[in-house]
């Protein structure tokens, strides 16, 4: 494919394939999210809302709440908050566009398509990093049908064409340049940004991924960040690495994300468990055969963010590593990473297959009920822990116990789960034949104590600024945007005063929108922070409230507010060029203020 044949080849992949807003709009104004959120979660009445157990972290007190009037969803708990398109994607794990479709398919509308105009000058342009990234990943999967040993070798993985499909996997054919025959840019630094192409000291540019299974590597969104290569054979001087996994980007830090995860979250949440392995072919045999809820650590040991990000999901994690050698070193490298994560609500448990498995081949040889009868025997931390520390010294002689203490001060300082430090103390302390209280004084370790828990935020939140009103009242009543003159929010500079000029200009274009329509077309207006505090604020909002007269208020101190402005303005330019240049509303206002008022006109 030549380059001037680019542009035509991503538009027929669809790729600059967009559904319009305004129908995004007009579909959450006729959705009922209590119906999409109740089909998942049973949901109870709670006054004027709904409520249940946030199916986005554990917790034994309903603080999930579903809004039928403004119809979004937010948990006090954990802070998740979005629509009815957002709670499909994040609990069923949809794409924007699958998640689209389904809502549509409900309440009977056909989703259109629009094409977004690209011109000849797009073609150089360079490409965003995601649609990059999507772009490369759309024609690796379409190299995979093409190649017959890419084929052959998944299949004698024992990977179907189904489970292919569900991971987007697809092939990087063998060549140094691939790529510049579907990418508009192919110099473009953006390229090097995302990781898929290297520069030499030469200058030349060549692909990074070359003859190599290609398994996309996805954010919680579901959008491509990167990638991780497999070479079809062993390891060598040709071939290169076995797994070749994207650099660092912007997008993509291998410490915070891990494979599978946006794929994996409803099993995790139905199996209530996560099983986190090494590798891509783990994550993906294991799905083949049924367990869906495994994830890998992409090229590192796993980090306190990766048990962050699954405690919300789960709090049960097994690591399940390879027999060998190196899986006991990868599994003692998790641990103690995950300690400065732990609580005393988190199980988190090791797996140790035979020495010639891993989860890949230990799955095809005895199935999910052979590999799920073996999870049944896992090892729970605290005795992995001490099992791998009394083997590793001799206990029997007082030296080895002293180099036990030894090498046990620095895992017990860095836990502060308080039950689980208080029992490992004690049982370090009876291995090595002396009381907590004299193992603690021995290693200088401070009593643990429980985290406080914080104090609710609306307790803490100032009150609400001008601007943030106005957004609640522009969202629960966009017809009010006509009321409020666009001179009276010019002013201002930050987030709140961004977010309130444009929903003012959305607002008044969309005055039936329910207020799940608007905050969906504001999600990349703003900062997540400011978003989340929202939606938390809006549905503690009583629908009875009375906006009206609240409005009026607002606008008089719009007023006020603005005729200071004008005032200081004015005063400035008669102290500095004097009367004569003063327009005659200028002079008026100078005579408003004389007269003791200073309220600015519309």
């Amino acid at each position: 494919m030549q380059r001037g044949s680019a542009l035509s080849w991503v538009l027929k992949q669809g790729f600059f394939m967009a559904i319009p807003d305004s129908f995004i709009q007009e579909l959450l104004n006729r959705v009922d999210i209590v119906d999409v959120v109740d089909a998942s979660v049973p949901l109870k009445k709670a006054g004027a809302n709904y409520s249940a157990c946030c199916p986005f972290h554990n917790e034994k007190t309903p603080s999930f709440t579903v809004s039928p009037t403004k119809q979004f969803y937010h948990c006090f708990g954990c802070g998740a908050h979005g629509t009815a398109l957002g709670f499909l994607m994040e609990y069923q794990g949809l794409g924007f566009v699958d998640a689209v479709h389904d809502l549509a398919k409900r309440v009977g509308m056909t989703v259109p398509q629009e094409t977004r105009t690209v011109d000849r000058a797009a073609e150089e342009a360079a490409v965003g990093m995601h649609e990059a990234l999507q772009i490369a990943m759309h024609y690796y999967r379409a190299e995979l049908k093409k190649s017959e040993k890419a084929i052959a070798y998944l299949k004698g993985r024992g990977l179907s064409g189904e489970i292919a499909a569900k991971f987007q996997i697809g092939y990087a054919p063998p060549g140094w340049q691939n790529l510049e025959s579907v990418l508009p840019d192919y110099q473009s630094e953006t390229l090097n940004a995302v990781g898929l192409v290297i520069t030499n000291e030469q200058g030349r540019r060549y692909d990074r991924f070359r003859d190599r299974i290609m398994f996309p590597i996805h954010d919680q969104k579901g959008q491509v960040i990167g990638f991780g290569g497999r070479v079809l054979g062993g390891e060598g001087d040709d071939a290169g690495p076995k797994y070749l996994n994207s650099p660092e980007t912007p997008l993509f830090q291998k410490g915070h994300e891990l494979y599978g995860l946006f794929l994996a979250r409803r099993a995790i949440r139905e199996s209530g468990r996560a099983l986190v392995v090494e590798g891509y072919m783990d994550v993906v045999a294991l799905a083949q055969y049924g367990i869906g809820y495994a994830v890998a650590a992409l090229g590192t040991a796993t980090t306190p963010y990766h048990i962050t990000k699954l405690m919300r999901q789960t709090d049960d994690i097994v690591f399940c590593f390879d027999g060998d050698a190196a899986g006991g070193k990868a599994a003692w490298r998790a641990a103690m990473n995950s300690l400065p994560a732990l609580t005393d609500g988190l199980r988190l448990s090791f797996l140790f297959l035979p020495p010639e498995h891993d989860p890949d081949t230990y799955i095809r040889a005895h199935g999910k009920e052979g590999f799920e009868a073996a999870l049944k025997g896992t090892l729970p931390l605290s005795q992995y822990l001490v099992q791998t520390l009394s083997a590793a010294n001799d206990m029997q002689s007082q030296e080895g116990r002293v180099r036990f203490l030894n090498d046990a001060e620095p895992i017990l300082r860095q836990i502060q789960a308080p039950a689980l430090s208080l029992l490992l103390r004690k049982r370090c302390a009876e291995l090595a034949g002396v009381s907590q209280g004299e193992l603690e004084s021995l290693l200088h370790l401070g009593q643990p104590s429980a985290k406080k828990p914080a104090a609710p935020a609306r307790s803490l939140r100032k009150p609400p600024t001008l601007a943030r009103r106005l957004i609640h009242m522009l969202l629960l009543r966009p017809q009010l945007a006509l009321q409020l003159p666009p001179r009276l929010v010019a002013a201002g500079s930050n987030a709140e005063d961004d977010l309130l000029r444009h929903l003012q200009r959305l607002a008044a274009a969309s005055q039936n929108a329910k207020p799940a329509a608007l905050l969906q077309a504001l999600r990349e207006s703003a900062p997540a922070q400011l978003m989340a505090e929202l939606a938390a604020e809006l549905i503690g909002l009583d629908d009875a409230f009375e906006i009206e007269n609240e409005f009026e208020g607002a606008l008089k101190q719009l007023r006020e507010s603005q005729g200071q402005r004008d005032l200081t303005e004015v005063l400035r330019i008669a102290q500095e060029q004097g009367l004569q240049v003063l327009t005659p509303e200028q002079k008026a206002l100078l005579q408003r203020f004389r007269r003791g008022g200073t309220q600015s006109g519309e």
